[in-house]
């Protein structure tokens, strides 16, 4: 009996809801197979500032550091807008990211047969569509400094954000997009801005270097982070593995994230060394227009926990059955309002969760 401690952030908005089917599955994994996952909850974004004045408590950290893995739902909402920005929700997030030093997000945009009618691109473009998309999470734009807003006087206020990279930031994330190139399409496509920034000039020689000496059999190629986001929309199948900074990341991977049809399909995975806890999440956002409403979709949540089946706990084996379930319920056609096509079975977040049970039962 192997056992595993996963630490449960459902979070806000329709987080609750797709975590509750994730919960479903690890019932089933418990008592179906010979693993035990223990799993535990906390609270982290809205509703721990809610609780505890707090986006992310010092308790729920400690939490975090414990468990074997961290599944978070989503963070957010219009509740929480006029709070300052270091109690926002999504503070509470960044700041799980930074203190665990989780500095490779993976986020991979696959396009599953069964709804390649979804996605708002000609099928001949998408299809067979698998990208991954390698962040770097704890740096950059996002965390540098100096940052704030200024008073400069006579009404006239400056908003200052600082773009900062080292070597050593650099090599290791691009060391994870060459790990994983080699197990895949063996090409990396890197993305800055190295015409107009110091730090993309910074980011294309250090990854140029540590292509030379230690990944010189992966095919590499440098690209504007700017024709990335065309070429997406252009021709996508020409990318394996995207590296790049954590502002650029961000805004590349939701797009990828739409070339499938569904913000709603998408996992991600955040990663740091092998000490570190990993956490996984979907790519969605809380949705808060729907929450409660029992129309969200469940599998982003769902693939993310396959993910972390894979990555943290090593049940590769279980993980391929988990994502070969999804794909047979598409195949089904059982859909969530998001992904609803013409002649299929509309459900609901519950439902969907019971459709993959009834899968895995099989």
């Amino acid at each position: 009996m192997t056992t595993y401690t996963l630490q449960i952030l459902a979070g806000d908005g329709i987080g609750p809801e797709a975590m509750t089917e994730v919960k479903k599955l690890v019932a089933w994994i418990n008592d179906k197979t010979d693993i035990t996952i223990n799993s535990r909850d906390g609270l982290v974004g809205g509703c721990s500032y809610d609780a505890y004045g707090e986006p992310l408590s010092d308790e729920t950290l400690a939490e975090c550091r414990d468990a074997d893995a961290i599944l978070l739902g989503a963070v957010g909402g219009p509740k929480w807008n006029n709070v300052e920005y270091t109690k926002r929700p999504e503070a509470g997030l960044l700041r799980l990211r930074k203190e665990l030093d989780l500095f490779a997000n993976l986020r991979p945009a696959l396009v599953f047969d069964a709804l390649i009618d979804a996605s708002t691109l000609k099928p001949e473009i998408v299809r067979g569509l698998d990208i991954l998309i390698v962040r770097e999470l704890t740096g950059g734009v996002y965390f540098g400094e100096p940052r704030g807003i200024e008073d400069l006087g006579n009404g006239q206020r400056r908003g200052i954000n600082t773009q900062v990279y080292t070597t050593a930031e650099i090599e290791r994330v691009a060391r994870v997009a060459f790990d994983l190139a080699r197990k895949r399409g063996n090409k990396v496509t890197s993305c800055e801005k190295a015409n107009v920034m110091e730090s993309g000039k910074l980011w294309r020689e250090d990854v140029s270097a540590l292509h030379g000496k230690e990944f010189y059999d992966v095919e590499l190629e440098h690209m504007y982070a700017d024709n990335c986001a065309m070429q997406l929309l252009r021709n996508p199948s020409q990318f394996d593995v995207i590296v790049t900074d954590n502002l650029f990341g961000d805004i590349l991977s939701d797009e990828a994230a739409m070339l499938t049809g569904s913000l709603g399909m998408l996992p991600s995975a955040s990663l740091g060394d092998q000490n570190t806890t990993a956490l996984y999440e979907p790519v969605h956002g809380s949705a808060p227009d729907i929450a409660g409403q029992g129309k969200a979709n469940p599998l982003a949540t769902i693939l993310s926990f396959a993910m972390c089946l894979r990555y943290s706990f090593n049940q590769g084996t279980l993980a391929d059955k988990i994502e070969t379930c999804v794909q047979n319920v598409l195949n089904n056609g059982i859909r969530t309002p998001d992904i609803m096509a013409d002649g299929c079975t509309e459900v609901s977040t519950s439902g969907m969760g019971d459709a993959l049970i009834a899968e895995l039962e099989k």
